[in-house]
Order: C-alpha cells, then sequence, then structure tokens
C-alpha cells in the first residue's frame, strides 16, 4: 500500500488559513504581551484578520477550480456569498465584543472569588475571547463549503466548542452565564451525536461520506431507503439545533439571556449563516432527489417553529428572551427557503440570512447600552420612556424591531417577500399561509415595545442609556443603516446574488 500525498489547494483555503493564523497568534499575544497592551492588540488582530479573510474571499471568486482538499471543500458562489456574510458580520460582532466590560476579568476564576475581584481591581483582564472568536468563524467558515460528511462535522465542532466557552464568559450573572453555557454543551453533546448517527447511517446506505458520493446513491435508488431515511433524520437533528428550530430548540432562550450580550448578537446572526449555509447545500444537492422523504416533516417543523416563536414571544418580560424566541420563528421563516427547493428560494434565503444577521447584531448592540449600576438592563417594564431618555437609541432600536417584523422600508420585508415568494412558487402554500399570520402575530410583540418605548413616561428607577463607546456606535449605526438601505434599495445586492447563486454539484 502506498502512501499518496494530499493535494491542498491553498488559495481556496487561503482564507480559513488566514483565520486560523489569526487565532494562533492572539494565543501568543495573549501568554506573552503585557496587561496593558493585550485589549488593543488583540483587537487590532483581530479585526485586522477578518479584513484581510474578507478580501482574500472577494479575491477568490474568480478562481477556475472550485475544489480544494482532494474534494473535502467546494467554493461556488453560494460559498463565497455566505463567507462574506459571516466574515462582515464578526467583523462588526467584534467591534461590539470589544467593551470588555461585558466579559469577566479572569473566567477560570470562581464567581465572586477573591481571585476574580482582585483580577477586576489590577486591570489584569484576560482577553481569550478575541482567539476564541476567530476559531468560531473560521469553523463557520467551513461548515457551509464542506462536501463530505466528516469535514463537515469537523468544521460543526470548530464553531461549536469555542462558542461554548465564549457564553460563559459574562462579567456579571456569573452563575447564570455559567449555567447557559453548560446547557449549551450539553444539549450540543447530544446533537452532534445524533449527527454522527446520521453519518453512519447515510455511510451505510451509500458506502460514501462524499456528497457526491451519497447524490449518486440517492439518484440510483440503489441503497437501502430505510438507512437514508434515519440517515436524513439523524443529520437532519444536529442541524435544526443549530439553527434553533422546534422541537430543538430548548437551549436557545436560556443561552441568549445567559451568555455575554455582544456574543448572543454574534452567536445568533453568524451561526444561522453557517448552518443555514450547510443546510442549504444538502437540501439542495445530496437530498434533492429524495424530497419525498424529507419536504413533509421539514415542513411541519417550519410550521411549527414559526407559530411557537411567534405566540411565546408575546409572553416574555426580558428583552433577550423575547430575541431569542423571536430568533426561532426566524429560523421557522429560513426552513421555507430550504422547502422551496428552487433557485429563487436558495437566493431569497441568502438575502435573508445577511440582513437577519445584521439587524440581529445592531439589536443586541443596542440591549447593552441600556443599564444600571448593576450593568445591563433587560426587563422590558424598565426600558418605558427610553424613546423620552434617547431617542436616537429607542429610534435604532425601533428599527431593527421593524425589520424582525417585516414591515415595508426595512430588509426586513425584502427577505421576507422573497422567501415566501420562492416558497409559494414551489408549492409550499401551507407554509406561506401560516408563514404570514406567524409574520402578523410577531408584529404584535415587536410594536408593543415600540410603544413602550415612545408612547409611556419613564420610571425613575436608575436606569439609563449609556453613551456608546466609538465601537459599539460603530456597530449599531452600520447596521441600521444597512437595515435601511436593504430595504430601500435592495436591487445591487439582489443582482450579486443571483449571478453567484448556483451549488456546483
Amino acid at each position: 500500500m502506498t502512501f499518496t500525498a494530499p493535494i491542498l489547494n491553498y488559495t481556496l483555503l487561503s482564507p480559513i488559513l488566514i483565520l486560523l493564523g489569526g487565532a494562533l497568534i492572539g494565543v501568543i499575544v495573549e501568554a506573552f504581551v503585557s496587561k496593558a497592551l493585550r485589549p488593543i492588540t488583540q483587537l487590532s488582530i483581530t479585526i485586522g484578520t477578518l479584513i484581510l479573510a474578507l478580501a482574500q474571499v472577494w479575491k477568490i471568486r474568480n478562481e477556475q477550480s472550485m475544489s480544494a482538499a482532494m474534494g473535502s471543500v467546494v467554493i461556488d458562489g453560494p460559498a463565497i456569498l455566505l463567507q462574506a456574510s459571516i466574515l462582515i458580520i464578526s467583523i462588526i460582532s467584534v467591534l461590539l465584543i470589544a467593551d470588555t466590560d461585558h466579559f469577566t476579568a479572569l473566567a477560570a476564576a470562581l464567581p465572586g472569588s477573591n481571585e476574580e475581584r482582585y483580577a477586576q481591581q489590577t486591570g489584569n483582564q484576560v482577553t481569550e475571547v478575541y482567539p476564541l472568536t476567530l476559531f468560531a468563524v473560521s469553523g463557520m467558515m467551513l461548515f457551509p463549503i464542506s462536501s463530505d460528511l466528516i469535514t463537515l462535522f469537523v468544521a460543526l465542532e470548530m464553531l461549536s466548542l469555542p462558542l461554548y466557552l465564549m457564553a460563559g464568559l459574562s462579567r456579571r450573572r456569573r452563575l447564570a452565564s455559567q449555567e447557559a453555557a453548560l446547557k449549551y454543551f450539553l444539549l450540543g453533546a447530544f446533537s452532534s451525536a445524533f449527527f454522527l448517527f446520521g453519518m453512519a447511517y447515510l455511510y451505510g446506505y451509500s458506502a460514501s461520506v462524499t456528497f457526491s458520493g451519497i447524490r449518486a446513491a440517492v439518484v440510483g435508488g440503489s441503497g437501502n431507503d430505510v438507512l437514508l431515511l434515519l440517515g436524513i433524520a439523524f443529520v437532519s437533528v444536529g442541524l435544526l439545533f443549530k439553527v434553533g428550530a422546534v422541537p430543538f430548540h430548548a437551549w436557545s432562550p436560556d443561552v441568549y439571556q445567559g451568555a455575554p450580550t455582544p456574543i448572543t448578537g454574534f452567536m445568533a446572526a453568524a451561526t444561522k449563516i453557517a448552518a443555514f449555509g450547510a443546510m442549504l447545500r444538502i437540501y439542495y444537492t445530496v437530498f434533492a432527489n429524495a424530497e419525498w422523504s424529507w419536504s413533509p416533516p421539514l415542513t411541519a417543523i417550519a410550521i411549527i417553529t414559526m407559530l411557537f416563536g411567534s405566540l411565546v414571544a408575546i409572553a416574555q418580560r426580558d428583552i433577550k428572551r423575547m430575541l431569542a424566541y423571536s430568533s426561532i420563528a426566524h429560523a421557522g421563516f429560513l426552513l421555507t427557503g430550504v422547502i422551496a427547493l428552487n433557485k429563487a428560494g436558495l437566493e431569497a434565503s441568502i438575502f435573508y440570512l445577511f440582513a437577519y444577521g445584521i439587524a440581529t447584531v445592531g439589536a443586541f448592540a443596542v440591549v447593552t447600552l441600556v443599564r444600571d449600576s448593576g450593568g445591563e438592563v433587560t426587563d422590558l417594564n424598565r426600558w418605558r420612556g427610553l424613546g423620552k431618555r434617547s431617542p436616537l437609541v429607542a429610534t435604532a432600536f425601533a428599527g431593527f424591531l421593524l425589520a424582525f417584523a417585516g414591515i415595508p422600508l426595512t430588509s426586513g420585508f425584502i427577505g421576507k417577500f422573497s422567501i415566501f415568494a420562492a416558497a409559494y412558487e414551489s408549492g409550499a402554500k401551507s407554509v406561506v399561509i401560516v408563514g404570514v399570520l406567524s409574520s402578523a402575530i410577531a408584529a404584535f410583540f415587536y410594536i408593543r415595545v415600540i410603544v413602550l418605548m415612545f408612547f409611556t413616561d419613564p420610571i425613575q428607577d436608575g436606569t439609563s442609556v449609556e453613551i456608546p463607546s466609538v465601537l459599539t456606535r460603530a456597530t449599531v449605526i452600520f447596521s441600521i443603516v444597512v437595515t435601511i438601505v436593504l430595504g430601500v434599495f435592495p436591487a445591487p445586492v439582489l443582482t450579486l446574488i443571483s449571478n453567484f447563486s448556483t451549488f456546483i454539484r
């Protein structure tokens, strides 16, 4: 038996390699750079790495070769768009993360211990959140471009493990943060186990771990359909967990509420793009000819997810939990793009993912600004009269809520209209009807928050809006501008997506 050296296309892999290189440099900086210089050094390295990776993604869009790592990775139009979206959202998320007031000075110390207090008092702030972010982004970049099951699983763990740690780094409410991290880790481990079961069944069905081999077996119909159905079901569980679809959503509210708010925004936006990117590739290419097997259950899950997320969000009194259930409802809306199984559905899904991601990071950036002496204030009752305390901040948050509701002249309207139109075109009328109904329900609790902010008098309970740092201000301004521009003048972005949205099979 002779050893065959792997052939790697480093040009196509360069964005991921840049991210991993930046993350390793961040680890070295964490170990050797003085505490005074560490934060600005880490921030500069992280932002520079993300911008360099984004430039490289755009550079490779015209490469002739589309396969890297001996067929384990494929770079096509949707891959370029999804990777660019992940990087843009990561950049504005890092600007939000740069406000280290959100993170504990020493994550390894027990909550409330003398060691933690001493680290806080002496300014010995550990900044491991930056390399962890880069490691997570590298996994997110690999996830939607994987073209075999083993690479897909490696990417899943690459993006998940740093997020488990980052969810437990909150400076205040440390126990709630650590509880959120533990729940996320345990449920994530269960979902990964289901994912591995699915991989085993698909290998048993097709005798291949590559997407092309599995697709050939599905088209040929020569395998055992029971193994195929089990494989699709278990792989879908792992993917649906990552997007927070019902009934695999249990982690979302607690993790969204307990994690540091900048991490919640990053996780809610970037992880959804990566997970739905992988889901679109798998269902649109590998399982396209087995639509009869997965379309009915996925339609049921989409309907239940939209209704559940919209209805339960009405009862929430915590702004982060409300946004968590809103995120669950949006996962249902995005599933309609998967069910559509046509080019219009692919284009609409990519646009929706980018528009929703930008608005999500912006919304959580605003949440970080409403504070009292104990830190962030997330109780909705204490947001009364926010529009009179700080009209600009409240207006920005109202803009994001209107985008989530799908109101015209926002990116959310274009996204929902496009994705429902694609589903209707494919014949999934039941999903469209429930989607429109769920959007109407969701609009109620979004507008309720707007009324609370602008049409009620503020209560003198110590709640105030902290003047944001330049970096946080940049995140909010960029997010609201993009949200409005994509709603008023979406044609250039839709044209760009249309030109690139074709999977290579």
